[in-house]
């Protein structure tokens, strides 16, 4: 027996698991929680884990990286690790319920730790906080008391004024538990009914509540720019430019001198066109198509050269940092970088000379890559088409550019092909949209799908993302392998994906779950047999909601919705940062230059993910807002309606426009209702009445709160 295995003899070995990222981080934390004192490499922990396929165990090193970077293990030697000294205390972030107490989420134990209000000492929603956990009072929870707040998730707060004649408080708007106390002298003119932004200042000891002071008054409550704003507030994005920003935008010139045209290859005689949706300005990619005397194509992939204009350390790239990514509104685009830049300077417009970052692909008929370049280019956009005009071309074969629409088309299907054979996930969500009038004031609902000049544009960008990244994951050996930015997705949940799995055997369908391919291939099947039957949406949420997300990384794991194993984001770089450091680190590295700061890129890459979920959330939000808006004006009347979510607290209902409302669990006077999670479904305690996850029901559109962005409904045939 070797000297290290003796060391570790106190490690239990598991049985044989499948893993994602989350599960395998917490099996490995209670490895190490389980024996303080032992040192082991990620090939000990393959062992006693029972993990044989190498994906997984090139994803321990990930993991053992992030729990050392978060404070959980000490590196003893290069690959060694043992448990770092720790209190007894638990770290974890405050999820705030609405009734008051809390869930507190740690990586250190598997289950959220209960925090009665009592006990959370002034903790907000999102904050870091360490915890000192109680004896187990409850059979089925842990509880705990906040002991430290370690980092606030947020200071600054958006909602609504009510004054009175000595004060005023502020009644924030999401989940705060708390009103915020404001001086009359501190109420910078806000009125009573007003939205504004307040920041708290103090928060004493024994106070009920904090004391604030208000930063920006955003207008009257239900004016639309005033909750957009708000909405935008709550999230803690910005809705406006600092002026330094927006004037060294202004002295960006327009025009290209000759000697950086010189100094690039210039493709400005090849055809080349933009699609996009129709109401869009700033155009980050662009598509050539030429004929090369061997018969093969020539596909230029053209990405707007964002970091030619924006200089490190500029305010404008500041700016730009700290948002990471544009926010897209339901009524409104808040860009990342200054209309300058982002409509103008950058934007590829048609009939102008534009610089580019570009991925030059030579390709055969049946879309194999011959060749590949990666470089700076100028190119001169003959046409801008929206994605409508463009569809028209692929269906009827006539219009601008025909012949190179048409190829385009048909090497993008023979990817899209090749694609799903190696396991990609054909998830394809309908969006939501709104016919808005010039207040804002929503008149109707419509849908919008993916069509095939959208997947046209999507698989060229695929490509490009895909070869920039194996250009640089690949090229050196893992011993010198180079920082940079990859665009990561973890493998499902297993637990979800059983779960989901049981419940979808109701409607006669199934998964096979015995690896990450057959996964895979499964649910493309499962989602294609779905498509036009009434449970596809369900189906399609569902199976959406046992994958992980995905998120920026300097430690690439791959990613499963792609069946990518190696993948970035280089194609938005006005939209969004991560493209612009893909493009700082691929000019970097062509030039032959040194690997770049991981730590600092790591970083980066975490702040970028955490900007993108705000935003993500925000865009849910105002989407949400118009849905309750629309609505008001329909109280009253009954639909049709499919359980879309089963809570402890309600019933969420799915209506036949997209439109999602929730019947609380009070208003079901007739039993009380048990609320069965494992099943998704409310069972009735002395009915035995079922209530479950995709049942068609009939609804009564009963009260709006704009307010709270919510839409409740009744049960059609309530009894009075």
């Amino acid at each position: 027996m070797s000297k290290n295995k003796k060391k570790n003899k106190g490690f239990k070995q598991s049985k044989p698991e499948t893993f994602n990222k989350k599960k395998l981080k917490n099996s490995i934390i209670t490895l190490f929680y389980g024996e303080p004192g032992n040192t082991v490499n990620y090939k000990q922990i393959a062992t006693l884990l029972g993990i044989k396929d190498p994906e997984t165990r090139i994803l321990i090193n990930v993991v053992l990286q992030e729990l050392h970077d978060d404070g959980y293990l000490d590196q003893v030697a290069r690959g060694k690790y043992k448990l770092k000294a720790r209190s007894g205390l638990v770290v974890g972030i405050v999820d705030l319920q609405s009734q008051g107490f809390a869930y507190v989420n740690s990586d250190e134990i598997e289950q959220p730790i209960l925090i009665p209000s009592r006990y959370l000492n002034h903790a907000m929603e999102g904050d870091k906080v360490r915890i000192r956990l109680f004896a187990r009072r409850k059979k089925h929870e842990i509880e705990g008391e906040v002991t430290e707040i370690i980092e606030r998730a947020k200071s600054v707060f958006v909602g609504t004024v009510e004054t009175s004649r000595n004060f005023a408080f502020l009644i924030p708007s999401g989940k705060a538990g708390f009103d915020i106390f404001i001086p009359l002298e501190k109420l910078k003119g806000a009125k009573n009914g007003q939205k504004a932004i307040a920041e708290i200042i103090e928060w004493p000891a024994n106070a009920k509540n904090p004391i604030g002071q208000i930063k920006d008054v955003l207008g009257d409550a239900g004016n639309n720019d005033a909750e957009m704003h708000a909405i935008l507030a709550e999230y803690e994005l910005p809705y406006k430019f600092p002026v330094n920003v927006d004037k060294a935008a202004e002295k960006i010139p327009l025009e290209i001198p000759d000697e950086e045209i010189a100094r690039r290859r210039d493709m400005r005689g090849v055809t080349t066109f933009t699609i996009d949706p129709a109401d869009a300005k700033d155009f980050d990619d662009a598509l050539s198509l030429r004929k090369l005397d061997n018969g093969n194509w020539e596909v230029g992939v053209h990405i707007a050269d964002v970091t030619h204009y924006v200089m490190p350390n500029s305010i404008i790239e500041e700016e730009a940092q700290s948002r990471a990514t544009s926010v897209y509104l339901v009524d409104r685009v808040v860009p990342m970088l200054p209309e300058r830049l982002s409509n103008g300077v950058c934007s590829l417009r048609p009939h102008e000379d534009k610089l580019c970052f570009s991925a030059v692909f030579e390709l055969n008929d049946e879309a194999k890559l011959i060749k590949e370049w990666f470089g700076k280019t100028v190119i001169y956009s003959d046409r801008r088409f929206a994605y409508e005009e463009a569809q028209q071309v692929i269906e009827t074969g006539e219009g601008d550019f025909a012949s190179e629409m048409l190829t385009l088309n048909k090497l993008a299907n023979q990817f899209r092909e090749k694609r799903f054979k190696k396991g990609a996930i054909a998830f394809e969500r309908v969006e939501i949209k709104f016919e808005i009038d010039e207040k804002g004031k929503p008149l109707s609902v419509y849908f919008k799908e993916a069509k095939d000049s959208n997947k046209l544009i999507e698989e060229f960008m695929l490509l490009a993302n895909k070869r920039v990244a194996e250009f640089v994951g690949k090229r050196d050996a893992a011993k010198n392998q180079k920082t940079f930015v990859y665009r990561i997705h973890d493998k499902p949940d297993p637990d979800k994906l059983s779960n989901f799995n049981a419940f979808i055997k109701r409607f006669g369908y199934g998964i096979l779950m015995t690896s990450a391919k057959t996964i895979s291939t499964s649910l493309n099947s499962l989602l294609n047999e779905v498509r036009g039957k009434k449970e596809q949406n369900l189906v399609e949420t569902l199976a959406i909601r046992s994958m992980a997300k995905a998120a920026y990384s300097t430690r690439n794991i791959g990613h499963y919705g792609l069946s990518f194993e190696y993948y970035t984001h280089f194609t938005s770089p006005i939209r969004r940062y991560p493209d612009m450091m893909v493009h700082r680190l691929l000019e970097k590295y062509l030039a032959g230059g040194r690997s770049a700061n991981e730590q600092k890129y790591e970083d980066l890459c975490k702040h970028s993910s955490d900007m993108e979920a705000r935003a993500a959330n925000a865009e849910r939000a105002s989407i949400k807002y118009k849905q309750v808006e629309f609505m008001q004006d329909h109280i009253g009347k009954i639909y049709p309606g499919t359980i879309s979510g089963v809570t402890d607290w309600g019933i969420f209902v799915e209506l036949e426009n997209k439109i999602e409302g929730m019947i609380p669990l009070r208003e079901l006077d007739d039993d009380f209702y048990i609320f069965d999670e494992k099943n998704y479904q409310i069972v009735g305690k002395h009915s035995h009445k079922v209530y479950q996850l995709g049942d068609e029901i009939t609804v009564k559109i009963w009260r709006t709160n704009l307010e709270k962005k919510q839409l409740d409904f009744q049960l059609a045939n309530k009894s009075k």
